[in-house]
């Protein structure tokens, strides 16, 4: 299971921190990821994170948005700033993970948490 949570209405230029939490039958989280999306457009990647720390960002939010995780805790975060209201979307989290069963799963999403950016 995976949940979101920080979301909220925030002016532009404002800070937001998301967290992602995943609980369950797992053995190892490989990678967490946040994604976004609009209505009526694709869910979009923000950033991804492994288990060693190996970051990747979208070229586009690179200097505003820094995702980091807790690998004891099965938790992941992402700090946002200098908020634009473009980034008013739902924010998602997703993984790449072994189940303790060794079932590699990358399709476990979140129900996402609301970011609502005003100008």
């Amino acid at each position: 299971q995976l949940v979101e949570s920080g979301g909220g209405l925030m002016q532009a230029g404002g800070s937001l921190r998301l967290s992602c939490a995943a609980s369950g039958s797992i053995f190892r989280i490989i990678t967490m990821g946040w994604y976004r999306q609009t209505p009526g457009r694709q869910r979009e990647l923000v950033a991804t994170i492994t288990d060693g720390g190996i970051t990747n960002y979208t070229d586009s939010l690179k200097g505003r948005f820094t995702i980091s995780r807790d690998n004891a805790e099965n938790t992941m975060y992402l700090q946002m700033n200098s908020l634009k209201p473009e980034d008013t979307a739902v924010y998602y989290c997703n993984t790449d993970l072994v189940t303790i069963w060794g079932t590699r799963r990358h399709d476990y999403w979140g129900r996402g948490t609301q970011v609502t950016v005003s100008s």
